[in-house]
């Protein structure tokens, strides 16, 4: 009989249910877009009932589809969740309800607050690094529940009266798929705790220090759990009785994906952002040049963690979104490969993509997007070829901060998301890098990583070695062309281009 295990993706734009076989093949799936909120410039939220309804209605479309095929629920075995990270949520215990919209990852509202808290220390925004391995900005969790707080009465008060509940996406999922106020399971994986500055990234146990650091109560957070364990089962719905067995952070559900289990090995996903993720074993190296320190997995509550150096690309595929809908450029994302190949190179034209600031390794908030180099020679091709090569070089800045980092220079780098479906990005990569790109025949890496790890802990899988033919088939090999001298010379100019880009607004550290 085959075996499949089932994989909820809840992502920045939209959320999926993806059911894989045992050897890991996609055998189907159902996404749903949901709405983005945008209360004031640079704010971005999402209706935590949205986020929710989202994943139940693919789940039941999913299944709708898997029975035509003459399958039933019962045949899933389990079901991992991987999901968008740092989005920050609370709801209220007595009701299940939620507080207040989720304040989405790459939200900037906490400007204000990163500026008061870098002060409490003269370490500035490394205040609590050691401990939890970031770095205080508007991206991680503690700073987005921080400010919810300190701005809504509502939460201030569901806080102090000890109502208060919270979560990351996996956890408002998992409470809400066990039973949500019925007895729902309050839990969040080591990868998602990870991205919280709460949790002691060396313990892997919330930290009373980075708690009084950000001045909150540790009744309001969920238990810590292994990526791969029963956290319970689906108390409703299509999937009643399912066991959930897997969790991941959507990035590091990728690493597992593209199957990076050995040290050294490293993984790029381009979706929204991109997110490059490099293995460092069972070491948790802390970065001395503007990475950032995670848990990658860890299989099992006995099982050793291991950790990553990550480096995060706030804007990469929604610059071809923006491209697409600002300026009209082209009319549908996937023309602009074929846009791009059609000039030899951009024309000396660089777009530094900062729309909210630039992420690692740079950590700029004040720096905002600009196209430069631009003459009257200049048209929309070079702008697309552009559009494509801003991930690309920011790929490589953050490459060459991980090499200084593990003093070991990566020979390998394996892709997936959107952006990795066309050729000429991942040509202009393989490039400006200058070393191998391999993208895999199947792309769902994300949710496929969710599969391992709930697979792993209901049984289907009992070791590495048994996923060694898992995703094997069409690679797609890229090798760089560009020599030496010219890598060197584009990569110069790209650095002057981000220099520009600085400044552009008073932020106050």
């Amino acid at each position: 009989m085959p075996i499949y295990v089932g994989s909820i993706d809840q992502g920045t734009t939209s959320s999926r249910f993806l059911i894989f076989d045992q050897m890991g093949r996609l055998v189907i799936s159902h996404q749903l877009e949901f709405d983005q909120i945008y209360p004031h410039p640079g704010w971005i939220e999402h209706d935590p009932m949205q986020l929710l309804n989202s994943v139940n209605t693919c789940i039941a479309e999913a299944l709708r589809k898997f029975g035509l095929m003459g399958y039933e629920a019962q045949d899933i075995k389990a079901i991992g969740i991987t999901n968008q990270r740092e989005t920050t949520l609370c709801w209220d215990r007595t009701t299940g309800k939620p507080l207040h919209n989720a304040i989405v990852w790459s939200d900037v509202r906490t400007h204000e607050t990163v500026r008061k808290l870098s002060k409490l220390s003269d370490k500035g925004v490394n205040a609590v690094k050691d401990l939890c391995g970031l770095p205080i900005t508007t991206y991680f969790s503690a700073v987005k529940m921080r400010w919810m707080v300190d701005n809504s009465e509502i939460v201030a008060t569901a806080v102090q009266e000890g109502r208060a509940m919270f979560g990351t996406v996996d956890s408002w999922l998992i409470y809400n798929l066990t039973g949500g106020v019925h007895g729902g399971i309050h839990v969040t994986d080591v990868t998602n705790a990870s991205r919280t500055m709460f949790m002691n990234i060396k313990t892997l146990k919330w930290d009373e220090d980075c708690l009084k650091f950000f001045n909150l109560p540790s009744d309001i957070l969920p238990n810590i759990v292994s990526s791969a364990e029963l956290y319970g089962n689906v108390s409703n719905g299509p999937l009643e009785g399912v066991p959930i067995t897997g969790c991941l952070g959507d990035q590091q559900a990728a690493l597992v994906g593209q199957k990076c289990f050995t040290k050294g090995e490293a993984k790029n996903t381009y979706g929204t952002g991109a997110f490059l993720l490099f293995n460092t074993g069972e070491e948790a190296v802390i970065s001395s040049h503007g990475l950032l320190t995670t848990v990658g997995y860890q299989f099992g509550p006995t099982g050793k963690p291991t950790y990553a150096l990550e480096g995060s690309i706030a804007v990469a595929g929604s610059a071809v979104k923006w491209i697409r809908d600002n300026l009209g450029l082209i009319n549908e994302t996937d023309e602009i490969g074929p846009l791009a190949s059609s000039v030899e190179d951009t024309g000396g034209v660089y777009f530094v993509t900062a729309f909210s600031g630039l992420f690692a390794p740079y950590w700029r908030d004040d720096a905002r997007g600009c196209i430069v180099g631009l003459t009257q020679y200049t048209n929309k091709r070079h702008i697309a070829r552009a559009t494509l090569e801003a991930s690309c070089f920011q790929t490589r800045a953050i490459l060459d901060a991980m090499n200084a980092d593990s003093g070991e220079d990566l020979k390998l780098l394996k892709v997936d998301g959107g952006m990795s479906n066309s050729d000429t990005c991942m040509q202009i990569q393989a490039d400006v890098l200058g070393i191998r790109v391999e993208r895999p025949g199947m792309r769902e890496t994300t949710a496929l990583g969710a599969a391992i790890a709930a697979g792993f802990a209901a049984g289907v899988w009992k070791t590495f070695e048994d996923l060694k033919d898992i995703n094997t088939r069409d690679i797609s090999v890229f090798e760089p062309v560009l020599g030496d001298e010219k890598r060197a010379l584009r990569y110069k100019e790209w650095k002057k281009a981000v220099e520009r880009s600085f400044g552009w607004v008073d932020v106050v550290n």
